[in-house]
């Protein structure tokens, strides 16, 4: 209980800062798989110094070290792929797209782990779809930007499940420090990225001012870092349901940077639309309960 406790303001203080990000991929006119690269970059000398400084150690196992860096793979894409929907429909929106991963949780326990879903996790799946449905109906209706974004950011979901699994595999084949499985995850992250950041930006591959550099720099050290470390050093303390629960800050607090502080145009429809999926969310965050043989 004490652990839990801990580690619940942790989650809600990741999410908030990991949504607060947008802002800076919105405004910083570097490209979204080169602003990846560069957060993931600057994370990583960061999470090597503290490795350093606590003396943790790589892991040894040939599994947990290619976790690792499979983790860092899905995360590079979901972040390249996020920054790219924020820059189709804006903040809100494609955070709220990135937060359906649960749902890719459930398909890929349900493929590859065997993990059935409950009525209550199809029924929040029905209502995701409808709030999804909801929330896009506008985009769509405006220009190929729209469908880019809300594609891309549904994309940006998958690689987020795909990351969280990969970390979940890692202690599994061997319990690695906090410092060394985040550097192997942004080193690897960073590197996978420096073909496309050279294809998709080159015109846009790095700031052109101090201001720029400085936002980019906060971006890899306190999204990356404090944010992204603090949800990844959380999520095996808590359980299913209430990491569901707490993660729906992120979604939210995004959606208001939109409508106040960005002055997006969010409508009626929308509003609704991203509540039923936020209680979507919510709901299929809730782990199936398992039968008692006696």
């Amino acid at each position: 209980m004490e652990k839990q406790a801990y580690a619940a303001p942790l989650l809600i203080i990741g999410c908030v800062l990991f949504g607060l990000g947008s802002i800076i991929v919105k405004f910083v006119p570097v490209g979204g798989y080169a602003i990846a690269f560069w957060r993931l970059l600057i994370a990583s000398g960061i999470f090597f110094i503290l490795m350093k400084l606590k003396r943790q150690r790589l892991p040894s196992h040939p599994r947990a070290l290619l976790y690792c860096a499979l983790a860092g793979v899905f995360l590079a894409f979901d972040l390249a792929f996020w920054h790219e929907s924020i820059y189709a429909v804006g903040p809100g929106i494609s955070t709220l797209l990135n937060s359906l991963q649960i749902f890719f949780l459930a398909a890929i326990g349900y493929v590859f782990f065997a993990e059935r879903q409950s009525r209550l996790q199809l029924f929040s799946l029905l209502l995701a779809v409808i709030g999804v449905v909801l929330i896009t109906g506008k985009e769509l209706s405006h220009n190929l930007e729209g469908i880019y974004g809300i594609i891309i950011g549904l994309v940006s979901a998958g690689m987020l499940a795909a990351s969280m699994v990969m970390l979940k595999q890692v202690h599994k084949a061997q319990v690695t420090g906090l410092f060394p499985l985040m550097f192997l995850l942004s080193l690897s992250g960073a590197l996978v990225l420096i073909i496309p950041s050279l294809y998709f930006n080159f015109d846009h591959l790095y700031p052109t001012n101090w201001t720029d550099w400085g936002l980019i720099f906060i971006y890899g050290a306190v999204m990356q870092c404090v944010a992204w470390g603090a949800i990844a050093y959380a999520i095996p303390m808590l359980p299913l349901g209430l990491t569901g629960l707490l993660l729906l800050s992120e979604p939210v607090i995004a959606l208001f940077i939109d409508y106040f502080g960005l002055d997006k145009a969010i409508d009626g429809w929308q509003w609704f639309g991203a509540s039923l999926t936020l209680l979507a969310i919510y709901l299929g965050s809730f782990k199936p309960k398992t039968k008692k043989v006696r």
